[in-house]
C-alpha cells in the first residue's frame, strides 16, 4: 500500500493498528502520521514505532487517508476541528462505534450558501468514507472487523480500508445497516467471552483447582476452541458432539448449560447491544 496514513487518535485501537501495519509489512513507518491530545503519547509512538507525529491538522493535511480512530462520545468535536484542513480527495475511515456515516458526512458539509446570491457555487465533490467495528482482540493481532463503504467510495477505498483491518485480524464486507448488528455481536462480543472465562475459573476453583491454574486452562481452553473451529471449518454443533460420549461428563454438563438457558442468555445479551448501539447511532443523527 502506497498512501500516507494519518491516525487521528491513538488510543489501544489507533496503536494496534499502526503496530499492525508495520508488522505486517503493509506499511512503513515514514508511511504513517499519528495525532493525539497529549504531545506526550504522540511522543512515545513515535519513538516506539518510528512514525511521524504531528497536531491533527498537519496529519490531515500531509495524508492520504484519514482513520478516526476516536472514541464515539468526542468525534463530533475531532470532525469540527479537523473539517477546515480536511480536503475531499482523501479518504476517511472511521472506528467511532455507532456513528453512522450520514452524521459523519454532515459533520464535514460546508455550511449554506448565503441567502440572496445570484448563482449557487458549484456542487463540491462528495465524501469517500469507510466505517469500520473492530474490536479490542486487535490489539493482539486478532481482532475481528466489519468494514462497510459509504456511497460515494470507491473499491480501490474499500481495498485500501481492508489492508490495514486485515494487518490486525479477519476483516469481512457488509452493508452499513449491518453494523449494529456487528458490534453486538463481535463488537461487544469479547465481554462476553471475558465473563465466560471468568466464570469457568470461579468454577475450577469452586472443584479445587488453584485460581492460575483454573484461568489459564479457561482461557486456553476458550482460545483452543475457537482456533479448531476456525481451523477444521467444521459446523459448532459437530465439535460439541465430537467432545461428548454416551452417559459422559460432557453431556452432563451441556445439559445443565441448557436448563439455564446459555443459549437465549447469549442471543439476548446480542440482541440487546445491537440494539443499544442503533439507539446511539440515532442520537448522533439528532445532534444540531
Amino acid at each position: 500500500m502506497d498512501l500516507k496514513l494519518g491516525f487521528i487518535g491513538v488510543g489501544n485501537m489507533g496503536e494496534a493498528l499502526v503496530k499492525g501495519l508495520i508488522s505486517s509489512k503493509a506499511a512503513v513507518p515514514s508511511q504513517i502520521r499519528v495525532s493525539a491530545r497529549r504531545p506526550e503519547r504522540v511522543a512515545e509512538l513515535a519513538k516506539l514505532y518510528g512514525v511521524r507525529g504531528g497536531l491533527s491538522g498537519q496529519v490531515v493535511r500531509e495524508s492520504e487517508v484519514i482513520v478516526l480512530a476516536v472514541k464515539p462520545q468526542i468525534l463530533d468535536q475531532v470532525l469540527r476541528s479537523i473539517s477546515p484542513d480536511l480536503s475531499r480527495d482523501k479518504l476517511i475511515i472511521s472506528v467511532a462505534a455507532g456513528v453512522p456515516i450520514a452524521a459523519i458526512e454532515r459533520r464535514l458539509q460546508p455550511a449554506a450558501p448565503t441567502a440572496g446570491l445570484e448563482s449557487a457555487p458549484a456542487k463540491p465533490a462528495p465524501w469517500r468514507i469507510v466505517r469500520a467495528m473492530p474490536n479490542t482482540p486487535a490489539t493482539v493481532g486478532a481482532g475481528a472487523t466489519a468494514i462497510a463503504m459509504g456511497e460515494h467510495a470507491t473499491e480501490e477505498d474499500l481495498a485500501t480500508a481492508k489492508t490495514i483491518f486485515d494487518s490486525v485480524g479477519l476483516t469481512v464486507v457488509l452493508e452499513e445497516s449491518q453494523l449494529d448488528a456487528v458490534t453486538g455481536l463481535s463488537g461487544s462480543g469479547p465481554a462476553y467471552i471475558f465473563l465466560i472465562i471468568e466464570a469457568l475459573s470461579d468454577a475450577g476453583v469452586k472443584v479445587g483447582l488453584s485460581r492460575r491454574a483454573s484461568m489459564q486452562l479457561a482461557a486456553q481452553t476458550v482460545l483452543g476452541s475457537a482456533k479448531l473451529l476456525i481451523e477444521s471449518g467444521q459446523h459448532p454443533g459437530m465439535l460439541k458432539d465430537g467432545v461428548t460420549s454416551p452417559g459422559g461428563t460432557a453431556i452432563a454438563g451441556l445439559h445443565t448449560l441448557e436448563a439455564g438457558g446459555l443459549r437465549n442468555v447469549l442471543m439476548n445479551a446480542v440482541e440487546a447491544a445491537t440494539r443499544r448501539s442503533r439507539e446511539l447511532g440515532e442520537e448522533f443523527l439528532r445532534k444540531p
